[in-house]
């Protein structure tokens, strides 16, 4: 039990903020987190350090994250991923119409976002909100590192694509 709890102090930070930054609720969060940290518990005779423990447990976090959507009825497109960040780091403060319109695009790419495969929402998910390089993405969905980059490649195109249909950029 130790060594788990070491685990969960070191961790739970970097899950919470992972988990945080797709539902944008901290009670949700809270909970997720700790679901995470329990599944975690019951399966850690299994972990083999095939992967950095992390990658390990954004997997499981995204998998629970997962099954409350599917238990609450509330689909994918519920997933917040704001992929246009370079898009719009301008800063808009102050600038009631700039705001209204980052908000526009913002709820715009969830419903992209949603739409798209799944290997390519995990791939954008695992490098946007757990900020994992590509080498443990690739392991934490058993696929090539040089496959995890081109998959999220081609999720941003997808991404602009639409949106430039969306905007007429």
């Amino acid at each position: 039990m130790d060594k788990f709890e070491e685990l969960y102090n070191e961790y739970f930070p970097r899950v919470y903020s992972f988990l945080y930054k797709l539902c944008k609720d901290s009670m949700l969060t809270e909970e997720l987190t700790q679901e995470t940290f329990y599944q975690a518990f019951k399966s850690f005779h299994r972990f083999r350090g095939k992967s950095e423990i992390f990658t390990w447990l954004a997997a499981i976090a995204k998998h629970t994250y997962y099954k409350y959507l599917k238990k609450n009825k509330l689909g994918l497109d519920a997933i917040s991923i704001d992929l246009v960040t370079d898009f719009y780091r301008a800063n808009t403060l102050g600038n009631p119409q700039e705001d209204l319109q980052k908000k526009f695009v913002t709820e715009s790419i969830q419903t992209i976002v949603g739409k798209i495969p799944e290997k390519y929402r995990d791939v954008v998910m695992l490098r946007i909100y757990a900020e994992m390089p590509f080498s443990q993405v690739a392991l934490a969905l058993g696929i090539s590192e040089s496959s995890a980059k081109v998959i999220y490649f081609r999720a941003k195109k997808k991404l602009m694509e639409e949106l430039n249909d969306e905007f007429d950029m």
